[in-house]
């Protein structure tokens, strides 16, 4: 007989902060802070009301904030984690650089952010402490 699949997060984790840079002949940047927080269920993301990034084109933010969100949803549904997500994550600040970011960069801080935020939750579980 299996268990259920555990909900994720079991807690509010706070300040995942995320710094994806990669300096080659393709450089890519995206710096990200988000919180993980229980929710109903499935995975909802959004910006933190009064959230202010200076990027310009600002027009190409919401996109990269889409991409860190779908980054997010992918790296906590990987079968492995064995959890169902039920989150809503808040991103609290992003930082954005003209010669390296994109929406590849903001998907793989996404993923990355969702990884550590499984890691704290373990950690946390195995100490029987919230972070």
């Amino acid at each position: 007989m299996t268990s259920a699949p555990s909900r994720f997060p079991p807690h509010p984790i706070r300040g995942v902060r995320v710094l994806h840079r990669k300096q080659n002949c393709a450089p890519q940047f995206a710096l990200i802070v988000v919180d993980f927080e229980p929710a109903a269920e499935g995975v909802s993301f959004e910006a933190a009301e009064g959230l202010t990034v200076a990027y310009e084109p600002a027009d190409a933010l919401p996109r990269f904030f889409a991409a860190a969100a779908a980054g997010i949803e992918e790296g906590l549904s990987l079968p492995e984690h064995g959890v169902v997500a039920a989150t809503r994550v808040v991103l609290r600040e992003a930082r954005a650089d003209t010669f390296g970011s994109s929406g590849l960069a903001f998907k793989i801080a996404g993923y990355l952010a969702a990884r550590e935020a499984l890691e704290r939750a373990a950690r946390a579980g195995s100490s029987g402490a919230q972070p």
